[in-house]
């Protein structure tokens, strides 16, 4: 297996009615986490990277760290810049090894998306490298994405879109939105939206951000050892199975990470307060990691054993 883009990942995906998850990395504790449960499971896998986990870790100890999880596992993994705010950004990810990239105009006029990711387009296709991008808008925050108002995804301008700039798949938003504070009432999806996208480009990849479940044992764990998010709610897992079983060929998750990771480390420190060796509790944190990605291949993504 090697470094791929993820063109033949989400055929496979959408034939089989499975997505792929795409999980944010930042060290090698979490790319360890992942790929070994991905290894487990017989699982593709996306690793994706933010702008400022390139600014935390460096996209060359980045790349050079997950070559070593693909010679180390032997799975398909395909390495993707998320939310690439302009054209300099996924230039940069695309010389330093990254097999796909997203372009995030979302922020733009209809007009000016359509001619940036064009742009993105005609530069990474002829490098090999697959594009991302995004019509429609999510709300919240992560990372360094804040939008205080979600604009949800027209399925005729989608069209539209997806032939004027010749993406290879396409985020829309039907109501998940970035952060750990996803719903404030009954969590809600508008699924007539992803189905009349599916019916307009039969075939065509469709992402998912902002699709974190925030596991509730993650946040009860991370409370009970000195933590305080009260109130975090994300997309039931069943709504996540349902999008990954039609036209949802990625799904993003990154908030999951890091709470798995936040409540490990709370736990080892709050039941070992006199441990102080890296090893031990970052260790801890990448078996947790790994625990909760088992689950989301197997009951989330529906991505287990499709290698």
């Amino acid at each position: 297996m090697a470094l791929v883009t993820t063109k033949e990942m989400f055929k496979k995906a959408y034939e089989g009615h499975y997505a792929i998850g795409a999980f944010n990395i930042n060290d090698m504790e979490i790319i360890q986490g992942v790929v070994n449960a991905c290894k487990e499971k017989k699982s593709p896998v996306i690793l994706q990277v933010s702008s400022s986990a390139i600014k935390f870790a460096g996209a060359k100890y980045l790349k050079n760290m997950v070559d070593a999880a693909v010679a180390d596992t032997g799975i398909d993994i395909a390495l993707h810049l998320d939310h690439g705010a302009n054209f300099e950004q996924v230039k940069y990810a695309i010389e330093n090894g990254f097999t796909s990239v997203m372009i995030d105009g979302s922020h733009y006029d209809y007009e000016e998306n359509v001619r940036v990711t064009k742009e993105v387009v005609e530069y990474a296709h002829a490098r090999g490298v697959v594009v991302e991008a995004e019509l429609g808008q999510l709300a919240g925050v992560e990372d360094e994405v804040s939008v205080e108002h979600s604009t949800y995804t027209d399925p005729e301008q989608a069209v539209d879109f997806v032939n004027r700039t010749g993406i290879d798949s396409l985020a829309i938003a039907i109501g998940t939105s970035h952060g750990a504070y996803k719903f404030k009432g009954e969590a809600k999806l508008e699924f007539h939206i992803l189905e009349s996208v599916q019916e307009k480009l039969p075939g065509f990849p469709i992402v998912l951000h902002g699709a974190s479940a925030v596991d509730p044992k993650y946040v009860e764990l991370c409370n009970t050892f000195g933590g305080d998010i009260e109130g975090a709610q994300g997309v039931p897992a069943d709504m996540l199975r349902k999008a990954a079983s039609m036209a949802v060929c990625k799904i993003n998750m990154d908030t999951d990470l890091r709470l798995a990771m936040t409540a490990a480390l709370r736990k080892f420190f709050g039941e070992n307060p006199k441990e102080f060796d890296p090893r031990k509790f970052m260790g801890a944190a990448r078996t947790t990691i790994q625990d909760l990605v088992e689950y989301k291949l197997t009951d989330v993504l529906g991505s287990a054993n499709s290698l």
